[in-house]
């Protein structure tokens, strides 16, 4: 038995377990001279995120011409981005501000829920939108009848769903064993994988069955994502008119530049030999996936889609005269 502090009173646990205390996320900025510089720009980027998913959610909710299923399903796409940086970023920025490092047991663990929940989902979706794409460009005539709007509810609510269940099993297992050490988190948020580093009890095995199923959910959409886009350029070079080939490439390439801003990151983690991720590389890939994919995803869907900018103009107009 032994004694630990927690504001300031002694308290009694059991040999080498601490109870009770918060979890100490050092952040981004821990040892950096002018951090207010960073923080000032990822609020900037946040804000960003926050004005270009909103702006794209509304205009495919007014505008008739959007209602499609690729616009639906792009929608929740900026749903679940807005939701996804907004897990992160507005608790590091006010802790820095406050000057506050500590988040609580029930804190940590809804941050990872919805970590990974959002994540999952993303992965889900981004796939199910390759389909989308696939049907689209291969099976135009079918398309209205394939993806009809039943099909596109239940695409959405699988991803919603799936992510879920991963998030849940994950975060109740993490979060039920007993915690020892400082409990001091080199990140800024809870990652799974620090949390096990701090449990009493032995999550070797755990840790593997972690990394080889994010190896194997990692793979399998990009399998999928890769023979549907296979299939596509196989119907779009083939195609007679240059104006349609133009159109599908355009669509197809904003798509796969997202896939590889979110899939990059998981790539990385996953798939390069854990003794070779420094503190501060991880930091990086997690900013680019956390962070700077859920801003720029929406833009990268926009700035090239006469459909979007069009149905933009409109509202604009409307507003205004």
């Amino acid at each position: 038995m032994g004694y630990i502090s927690v504001d300031g009173n002694p308290q009694l646990v059991g040999k080498n377990e601490t109870t009770g205390v918060d979890f100490i996320l050092l952040g981004l900025f821990s040892s950096m001279k002018h951090a207010d510089v960073l923080v000032g720009v990822i609020t900037l980027i946040y804000l960003a995120a926050l004005t270009g998913n909103s702006t794209l959610i509304l205009l495919i909710l007014v505008e008739t011409q959007l209602h499609t299923p690729m616009y639906f399903l792009l929608s929740q796409l900026s749903l679940i981005d807005l939701l996804f940086i907004s897990t992160t970023v507005p608790k590091m920025v006010k802790d820095f501000f406050l000057g506050k490092k500590n988040i609580s047991n029930i804190g940590c663990g809804t941050q990872i829920f919805f970590y990974l929940m959002l994540g999952g989902a993303e992965c889900i979706l981004l796939t199910l939108m390759a389909c989308d794409r696939y049907v689209a460009i291969c099976h135009p005539l079918r398309y209205p009848v394939i993806m009809n709007q039943r099909v596109c509810q239940k695409m959405v609510t699988a991803s919603w769903a799936g992510g879920m269940s991963d998030a849940v099993v994950q975060t109740i297992y993490t979060m039920q064993l007993p915690k020892c050490g400082h409990k001091e988190i080199d990140h800024f948020f809870c990652e799974v994988m620090a949390i096990l580093s701090f449990s009493c009890e032995n999550t070797s095995v755990y840790k593997l069955a972690t990394l080889v199923t994010g190896i194997v959910l990692l793979l399998i959409p990009l399998a999928i994502i890769f023979s549907s886009y296979t299939v596509i350029f196989i119907t779009v070079f083939h195609m007679n008119s240059a104006k349609g080939r133009k159109k599908a490439l355009t669509t197809c390439s904003s798509h796969l530049v997202v896939v590889g801003l979110f899939y990059g990151p998981g790539m990385f983690i996953y798939l390069t030999p854990g003794s070779s991720h420094s503190p501060g590389l991880e930091k990086a890939v997690s900013v680019l996936s956390s962070i700077i994919a859920p801003t720029l995803n929406p833009y990268i869907y926009s700035l090239r889609n006469k459909d979007v900018l069009g149905a933009l103009k409109k509202v604009l107009e409307r507003c205004l005269f």
